[in-house]
C-alpha cells in the first residue's frame, strides 16, 4: 500500500491538475494589476513567483475590491479600509496594507472631532449636495458660485474662498455642505466650524493645554468655513490673536477661507471694532476685514426662512 505522502504527491504531479495549476497561474500573472505590481519590483525572480502564489492572488482579489470600492462601509478586505501593496522582501513577496483615502478620511475626521467640540454640525448639513440642493430663484447664483468654487478650488495655489451673506434661515450652511461633499469628491479636505462656539472653546483651550493644535488644525486645513461668523461675542485677544492669526496664516499659505454671516462686510466690520475693553477699535478691525475682503468673493444668499414653520 502506498503512503499517503506518496500518494498525494502522484496526485500533485497528474497530469491534469497540473495544466489547471498552470492555467490559473497564467491568468495570474497575465492580470494587469498584477503585472504592474511586478514590474515594480524588478528585483523579483520566478522562483520567489512560485513560492509566493498565495500572496499574489490575495493582492489581486484585494486590489479590486478596491477598484470597484462599494465604500469604507461595505469594504470586503480583509483589512477594511486598507489597500495591499506588492513588495519584494529579502526575495520573498509579501503583501503591506496602507489605509486607503477614504479610511484616512474617516480618521482626519474623528481625529478632528475628538479634539474640537465646534466642529458639530447636523446630519442634514453633511449629506447635502448639489444635486439635491434647493436652487430656486433667490438661490440660483449662489448655488452657481458654490459649486464653481468647489469644482475649480485649489488650496496652497488659490486662495480665494467665499463670503456667502443672507437672512437667518435662509440655507447659507446647507449650501456650504454642498461644498464641503463636491470637495471631498476630489479628495480635498475641509473643515466647517460654527463660530462662536469655536471661540469659546478656543478660550477654554488655553486651560487645558490644547490651544495650539486646535489653532493649527484649523490654520493649516485646505478649505475652512466659519459658519455664522459675527453672531459671536467678539473680544480683542479672539479677533487678534485667534481669528487675525488664522487668517494671516491662510492668506499667506493660499488656503481658501469660506464665511457664511447675517451681516455684511461693513456690517461684520462694525461688529469687529467693539472691543470688551471698552471703546472701538477700528484699525484692527480693518486689518481683519482687509483679508476677508481680499480673499472672499461676496454673494448674496436670499429666499425665505426654510427654518420657520
Amino acid at each position: 500500500m502506498k503512503s499517503i505522502q506518496s500518494s498525494l504527491t502522484d496526485w500533485m504531479q497528474s497530469s491534469s491538475l497540473r495544466e489547471r495549476l498552470d492555467q490559473a497561474m497564467q491568468e495570474l500573472l497575465t492580470d494587469p494589476l498584477v503585472q504592474s505590481a511586478l514590474q515594480r519590483n524588478p528585483d523579483i525572480t520566478q522562483e520567489s513567483i512560485e513560492q509566493g502564489l498565495v500572496k499574489l492572488y490575495e493582492f489581486r482579489k484585494e486590489s479590486y475590491h478596491c477598484e470597484t470600492c462599494p465604500g469604507l462601509a461595505n469594504c470586503p478586505n480583509m483589512m477594511k479600509g486598507y489597500r495591499p501593496e506588492l513588495i519584494s522582501q529579502k526575495g520573498a513577496l509579501d503583501l503591506h496594507y496602507h489605509p486607503c483615502h477614504l479610511k484616512r478620511e474617516e480618521d482626519e475626521k474623528k481625529q478632528q472631532q475628538q479634539l474640537m467640540r465646534s466642529l458639530y454640525v447636523p446630519k442634514e448639513i453633511l449629506e447635502a449636495s448639489f444635486d439635491t440642493l434647493d436652487r430656486d430663484q433667490d438661490r440660483a447664483e449662489a448655488c452657481r458660485k458654490a459649486l464653481a468654487f468647489a469644482l475649480h478650488a485649489n488650496p496652497g495655489e488659490n486662495g480665494e474662498g467665499l463670503y456667502l451673506y443672507g437672512k437667518f434661515g435662509v440655507g447659507k450652511t446647507h449650501i456650504m455642505g454642498a461644498v464641503m461633499n463636491a470637495l471631498k469628491g476630489r479628495r480635498i479636505s475641509s473643515m466647517i466650524v460654527y463660530t462662536p462656539d469655536f471661540f469659546r472653546e478656543m478660550k477654554q483651550a488655553i486651560g487645558d493645554g490644547s490651544f495650539q493644535q486646535k489653532l493649527d488644525m484649523v490654520k493649516n486645513v485646505q478649505v475652512l468655513i466659519l459658519d455664522d461668523i459675527g453672531a459671536e461675542t467678539i473680544s480683542g485677544w479672539i479677533r487678534d490673536d485667534v481669528l487675525g492669526a488664522i487668517l494671516q496664516h491662510r492668506m499667506l499659505e493660499k488656503l481658501p477661507t469660506l464665511f457664511t454671516s447675517n451681516y455684511d462686510y461693513e456690517e461684520l466690520e462694525e461688529h469687529l471694532a467693539y472691543s470688551d475693553r471698552g471703546g472701538i477699535e477700528e484699525l484692527k478691525a480693518k486689518r481683519i476685514m482687509e483679508r476677508i475682503k481680499h480673499f472672499t468673493a461676496f454673494v448674496t444668499v436670499e429666499g425665505k426662512n426654510r427654518r420657520s414653520r
